[in-house]
Formats: C-alpha cells, sequence, structure tokens
C-alpha cells in the first residue's frame, strides 16, 4: 500500500518480490525518496500477507537494494545491494538479513566484481550467483553462513570459470547447476555443471545446424596499456572468410554506459558479427569505466568523460593497427548513448598522430551536457557523473561537453536516435547533427519514431544496421 512503483527504477533488476516459504510474508521493492528522478535509493520491505503490518529492512542503507530471496528454511532474506547513494554503478554486493535478529551482514566481501542474479540450493547452506569477470560471467558460489573464523580474503569461490553464464539455477539435491550460455559466436544453450565446475555439458544445440554454414570466428582476447599504463582489455572479431594476407578495414564500437561492458555473449543490439562479415575486422575495447574489471576500474571515469577513458581507446585503437591485416587509414567509430557521447567526442579531438578516425556513427550520443542535464530521465545520473548540476559544478560541465568543441568538427558522422528516447533525449542528436550540417561536415540523420533509447523491434534493427553498414560502406571501402 502507498504512492510508489515497486519496483521503483523502469530497468528493474529482475523479479523484485519473494514470497516467504511459509506464504505468509512477502518481501518487495519501493524507493522512499519524494523525488524519485534524484534518486537511486531502493528499499526492501517484507510485509504480512495477513495483517498491515509493514518493516523496510534496507532503511539505513541509501544505496540501491534489490532482488530480495528467502533461504528455504526462513531463516533469512538474501538480497543485492549498493552501498553508494545516486551512484547506479557501484558495487553489487549480496547481503543477509536474519529474520530473527534483524542483523545484516555482507556475505561477498572481499569480491571486487558485481554480482548479478543469484540462487541459494534446497538446503539453505549455498549461495550460487554470476558475476562478470574480465568480459564473460562466470558461476561462483558462497556459503550463506560462512566460516567467519577462517582468515581469509573472501568465501566467494570459482564454480565454473571463462563463461558468460546466466539464467542459473540449482537442482533440488543441490549437485548440478543449469544455465544458459552464450558467446559472440553462438546464441544462448542450456547448459549443466556439477556442483563443483566439473562435467560441462550443453542440454541443448538448438543453434549448431542454423550456424554451421556461417563459420563465424571465435572473438580473440586483446591487452593493452592504457592512461598511466593501465591494464586493458578487449575483444576482437574478424569476418568469417579471414585472409591474413589482406588490409581490413577497421570498426571501432564503444560501448555504452559508460559503465558497462562488452561481453562475449550474443546478443541483437549492436552485434559484431553483423559488421565484422560486412567486411571489417571489429575492436570492442573495454575501457575505464567498464565493468568486470573490478569497482576501482568502473569509479575512475566519474567527473573524467573524456579524459584518461580516452587515452585508454586511443592506445587501444593504436594497439590494433600495429596487425599486419588492418589498415590504419581506414578506420571508423561507432557507439552509443556513453558510446555515443564518446563519438561526438572525437569528432572534436580527432587528432591523434598515430590514426585519424574516417567515419564516425553517434546513437543516443549525449552531445550537449548542459541542456541534457535537466532533460533526462536520471538526473541522478547527472548528478552524479558531473558532481553536481551545470550551476552547480559549471567547470565540469564545460569541460566534458563535446559541443563546446565543435570548431573541430570534420569527420563525416551518421546520426541516429529514438524520438521516444527519455535517457538521453533526441534533441541531443538534433543538436548534433545540426551542428554538423552548418559546418557542411558530410552526415546523415535517421530519427525512428516508434523506439527509445534502444532500436528494437525487428524491422527497425534491420534498417539500422543496413543504414550503418552503408554509411561506414561509403566511408572505409
Amino acid at each position: 500500500p502507498g504512492d510508489f512503483d515497486s519496483p521503483p527504477y523502469g530497468a528493474s533488476t529482475g523479479v523484485d518480490y519473494a514470497f516467504s516459504p511459509d506464504s505468509r510474508e512477502i518481501a518487495f521493492l519501493k524507493n522512499p525518496d519524494k523525488v524519485e528522478a534524484i534518486s537511486t535509493n531502493s528499499d526492501i520491505v517484507v510485509a504480512s500477507l495477513f495483517d498491515k503490518a509493514q518493516k523496510n529492512i534496507t532503511a539505513t542503507n541509501r544505496g540501491y537494494d534489490a532482488a530480495p530471496l528467502y533461504t528455504p528454511d526462513g531463516k533469512y532474506i538474501l538480497y543485492r545491494s549498493q552501498a553508494t547513494e545516486a551512484f547506479e554503478a557501484d558495487r553489487w554486493r549480496i547481503m543477509r538479513y536474519n529474520r530473527a535478529s534483524g542483523e545484516t551482514v555482507e556475505l561477498t566481501r572481499g569480491f571486487d566484481e558485481q554480482v548479478d542474479e543469484m540462487v541459494v540450493t534446497d538446503d539453505s547452506r549455498t549461495i550460487y550467483f554470476a558475476a562478470g569477470t574480465r568480459g564473460r560471467s562466470p558461476i561462483y558460489s558462497i556459503p550463506v553462513e560462512p566460516d567467519v573464523r577462517q582468515r581469509i580474503a573472501t568465501h566467494v569461490k570459482p564454480v565454473l570459470p571463462g563463461r558468460y553464464a546466466n539464467s542459473v539455477s540449482i537442482s533440488g539435491d543441490g549437485r548440478t547447476i543449469v544455465f544458459a550460455s552464450s558467446s559472440l559466436t553462438s546464441p544462448a544453450e542450456i547448459m549443466r555443471v556439477n556442483a563443483d565446475g566439473t562435467g560441462v555439458t550443453p542440454l541443448t544445440t538448438f543453434n549448431d545446424a542454423a550456424f554451421r554454414g556461417y563459420g563465424l570466428q571465435k572473438a580473440e582476447e586483446i591487452d593493452w596499456k592504457g592512461a598511466l599504463n593501465a591494464p586493458n582489455h578487449g575483444f576482437i572479431v574478424k569476418p568469417a572468410d579471414f585472409d591474413p594476407s589482406k588490409k581490413y578495414p577497421l570498426i571501432v564500437l564503444i560501448h555504452g554506459g559508460p559503465q558497462g561492458a562488452w561481453m562475449d555473449n550474443w546478443g541483437y543490439r549492436w552485434n559484431p558479427q553483423i559488421f565484422a562479415n560486412a567486411g571489417y575486422v571489429v575492436f570492442m575495447p573495454n575501457p575505464r569505466g567498464s565493468t568486470t574489471y573490478g569497482q576501482k576500474f568502473v569509479n575512475d571515469i566519474s567527473g573524467d568523460w573524456g579524459g584518461k577513458v580516452f587515452v585508454d581507446l586511443k592506445n587501444g585503437v593504436a594497439e590494433v593497427i600495429k596487425r599486419p591485416y588492418i589498415d590504419r587509414n581506414r578506420v571508423g567509430g561507432a557507439g552509443a548513448s556513453y558510446g555515443g557521447y564518446m563519438v561526438d567526442w572525437i569528432l572534436g579531438h580527432n587528432s591523434d598522430p598515430r590514426f585519424k578516425f574516417k567515419a564516425l556513427v553517434s546513437h543516443a550520443g549525449v552531445y550537449n551536457l548542459e541542456s541534457m542535464a535537466t532533460a533526462t530521465e536520471e538526473i541522478w545520473f547527472i548528478n552524479w557523473e558531473f558532481k553536481g548540476m551545470p550551476w552547480q559544478n559549471p567547470t565540469m560541465y564545460q569541460r566534458w561537453s563535446p559541443h563546446k568543441f565543435a570548431n573541430s568538427f570534420s569527420t563525416p558522422t551518421l546520426v541516429t536516435a529514438g524520438e521516444l528516447d527519455f535517457r538521453v533525449p533526441v534533441d541531443q542528436s538534433l543538436q548534433l547533427y545540426t551542428t554538423l550540417q552548418l559546418k557542411s561536415v558530410p552526415s546523415k540523420l535517421i530519427i525512428f519514431p516508434d523506439e527509445g533509447h534502444w532500436i528494437m523491434k525487428p524491422q527497425n534493427s534491420e534498417f539500422w544496421y543496413s543504414s550503418v553498414i552503408d554509411w561506414f560502406g561509403r566511408h572505409l571501402k
């Protein structure tokens, strides 16, 4: 009861409610703050199904709490939690709430990655969860009641490394984990593995026959040094008919977030195989700000959107073009959301002596930080990333807003956006396109009137991919 949304955040985090084992209680999420647009606070409230009794069990935490899960014995409520107020990319932890005593403890102390979904065994002894790690999503375990007498850094243990796993479930006897797994060469299949990590076996192979004829190249991993000599990591995808004796144009895909990552998984938006098999080598860098490389790496981008991360990206491209099969004179860049911001930033800073971007694609890119700040649905995001609003910290906005560097724009750019985008409102793309046109920079604008932040509808997606490939074909081939 009450005037609030549950779950409070439109993107949500899965099924954000749970019933107690005896069906007498429900745990659910709500944001108690008056203005939700400036808050990432989300509390877990426990309510009786037989009277009006309610209790907020996370009232002392101002960060996001999500995904409540009762242990089968009814002793605990497990949930994921972020500690930092108004920071949507803080480390996701597993918390354990004792229903009898009210005590809350973090189970994942010492584990520096972000916990995704979790399951608990029927005997209430072990939690299994997936967590992004170095561009993949392995499975880990942790005891529900770890032995605190052990003087170890963390009680988290790897179960199945080196895979992208999601939709994790556990058998009733606790001996078998079933999960979905995909890669950059194959959509998801259902797999099983023993709880000790042995005996990985596919349960489905639906995609084998459909994809066998394409001969998709497995993604290659690449490491390089970024700004301040920090280690960086990413992926390279080649065409199915790759010939090492040829020279290929390079497309650099820049992920959004900025606290996100390119993963070794299958997706239908920004699928690198589509670009690779149009005759390009695709570079997918995970620079500063990327998740799956520890929380400090995530944190390093806030307040520095065009700084060290830009060096990370440029150093990555410079490393890739050393390969004999890359034509360093035919490099293109594309990105969406923050990736679109970085494309807009490149427009004003395309001056690296090692290479030049010859063509760019900006989808839903942040262009004018000052106007974006009070138009986006996520005011908390802007407030955190730029340490206040434009009137509170004008220097930060002036320093990092791409529109301040329009005088240097000269690279041919395709601009695309969804008219229903409330995350990065469509006026950002209109401002960019108008500027490009006024400066006589070769440019094209595509607006999807029935799409939001992402291009989701199949016919729109097909048109978007073909338009991007056509744009790069004109300028890189």
